[in-house]
């Protein structure tokens, strides 16, 4: 017979339930389980790893995972003091994440996203590519060295759905080829497919204004990049560039017909975004010296490619003065950012008028500059790097990154005496607990006194217990906490030190009622002993 010690891992595996279930049943119970788990599933057993980890398991779990909005915020320097870049996740029932994003460096510019991975540029000579998730992180070699006016809006991250290729492209300065004039043009795409050795180039039909690409946007949408180029003989005099992945082949689209509309308010803009995994065309005018939205906010959507069809997904008078992008709508509700508040709106028919009392406010940014927050539309996913590791440009940072820096240094060491604060509260919470328990103990003598002396005592004792504290051991898990979640730890640590000041006050108080209490006890016992005394010594 074979104990349950002798049985091997092979036999246990064959034994456990869950294993004898129909493999497309196992896939729907891992499918309702939140990824942090599955991560952990992947370590019970062979069976279960090998499961998790086989790449038609990852892509239909990518098919059904939830969407998240993905609201990143570029490090800034406000008021001289240093901000790090951070991010903040909303689900699909609009809760906000807690944690830091710890694949996004203090430093690290997003540039974007798509199948949980993030497309991150760097100040040093390589580019991240990260799964936000799982923490796998690869570092690939820039196009080039020394590229002087490179931003990070030159570059995007797209996934062709046919090929399965990662493609990362990046809008190469034409100055880099020795024309310094005119380095606000780029004559050339550059294209890494992740997994490759090198980039390669391929030269645009026709310049490309940079000054565009940094402020009207650069989208992927199902497997191909576009962005808006200018051009004085089109409607709205601007053209909307594709260029497909899978071919590296580029493509011109006319916009739709121009509307009537008067330009009094002042000069009209134009932007790149995707809702709902379609290209859009948003534009309004703006204000002559910032970029304010005015008048009405026009959103059209690129319906078919092949045939240049478009139509007005929305039409938004009164809109939010800023609109983020690659993507602002996130179910059926429009992100945007009003003085200190992130918020949405509802958007609900073509024609929507929307008001500032109905905004539903998210969090408040602040001190983090307005008109600076990126929205993505992402999941959670289970999209391996290993894969790609092995390719000839892909290196290890060479310089000091991230926190590392001197430069961050006294942010670091706030976050470390925030948390000697939080440990020191703890083990102050956990003493007073052990002084009120040993107060209750040490009045349990009185129990046989009388009755008013008692209640009296329990009375105060009663007082401090209803302020103990739960769960004064817990420990603080040590990871770095969001923007967000940073502003409500900071008042909660202060209404902490305040409670712990009203504790320690409410015990020593109680101990000096209760000491009040048995003293007088003691000397009433006193009086009433020698009254008894004194009439005792009377003759009779």
């Amino acid at each position: 017979m074979v104990t349950g010690e002798t049985k091997s891992k092979k036999q246990i595996n064959e034994e456990c339930i869950i294993n004898r279930l129909p493999e497309d049943l196992i896939e729907q119970i891992f499918h309702r389980l939140p990824l942090s788990t599955l991560l952990r599933c992947v370590g019970v057993c062979k069976h279960w790893h090998d499961f998790i980890r086989n790449p038609q398991f990852v892509t239909s779990h990518l098919q059904h995972a939830p969407h998240y909005a993905f609201l990143f915020f570029p490090q800034g320097v406000v008021s001289g003091e240093p901000y790090p870049s951070d991010a903040i996740l909303i689900d699909e029932a609009w809760s906000l994440s807690t944690y830091a994003v710890p694949v996004i460096g203090p430093e690290d510019l997003l540039f974007g996203s798509c199948n949980g991975l993030l497309g991150l540029y760097t100040k040093t000579s390589t580019i991240k590519i990260a799964n936000f998730t799982t923490g796998e992180c690869m570092h690939v070699e820039k196009p080039a060295k020394n590229m002087r006016g490179d931003h990070f809006s030159f570059y995007s991250f797209g996934f062709h759905p046919v090929t399965k290729e990662y493609k990362i492209t990046h809008f190469l300065g034409d100055w880099v080829e020795g024309r310094p004039r005119n380095e606000d043009k780029s004559s050339v795409i550059q294209v890494y497919t992740l997994g490759d050795d090198k980039w390669k180039g391929i030269p645009t039909p026709e310049a490309v204004s940079l000054n565009s690409v940094r402020n009207t946007g650069v989208v992927n949408v199902d497997g191909t990049t576009y962005w808006l180029t200018e051009d004085k003989r089109a409607s709205w005099q601007h053209t909307l560039m594709s260029f497909d992945l899978r071919e590296e082949s580029f493509e011109m689209i006319q916009l739709p017909a121009e509307r009537e509309d008067h330009d009094y308010f002042g000069p009209r803009k134009f932007w790149i975004r995707d809702i709902d995994g379609k290209l859009c065309v948003v534009t309004a005018q703006t204000g002559h010296y910032d970029a304010r939205i005015l008048g009405e906010l026009q959103i059209w959507t690129l319906d078919n490619p092949v045939e240049q069809r478009w139509s007005q997904k929305y039409n938004i008078k009164n809109p939010p003065n800023y609109i983020p992008g690659p993507h602002f709508v996130h179910i059926d509700r429009i992100l945007a950012q009003s003085r200190t508040s992130v918020g949405s709106y509802e958007v609900i028919g073509e024609n929507i008028e929307i008001s500032f009392s109905k905004m539903a406010e998210l969090f408040d940014f602040s001190p983090r500059k307005l008109y600076n927050m990126q929205s993505f539309i992402c999941v959670k996913s289970l999209v391996r790097l290993d894969v790609y590791k092995k390719a000839g440009i892909v290196r290890r940072p060479k310089q000091q990154v991230g926190w590392q820096l001197k430069k961050w240094e006294a942010w670091e060491n706030e976050l470390r005496e925030v948390e000697k604060v939080w440990s020191k509260i703890h083990k102050l919470q956990h003493d007073l607990s052990e002084v009120t328990e040993k107060m209750v103990e040490f009045y349990q003598f009185l129990e046989d006194k009388p009755h008013e002396i008692v209640e009296r005592v329990r009375t105060e004792l009663n007082q401090v217990l209803q302020e103990k504290p739960e769960n004064p051991n817990q420990p603080r898990f040590l990871r770095r906490l969001n923007l967000v979640e940073q502003k409500r730890d900071s008042k909660e640590l202060i209404s902490h030190i305040r409670k712990l000041t009203d504790r320690s006050e409410a015990i020593k108080q109680a101990h000096d009622n209760i000491s009040s209490i048995i003293r007088s006890h003691k000397l009433d016992q006193g009086k009433s002993t020698g009254n008894v005394s004194s009439t005792d010594k009377v003759p009779a």
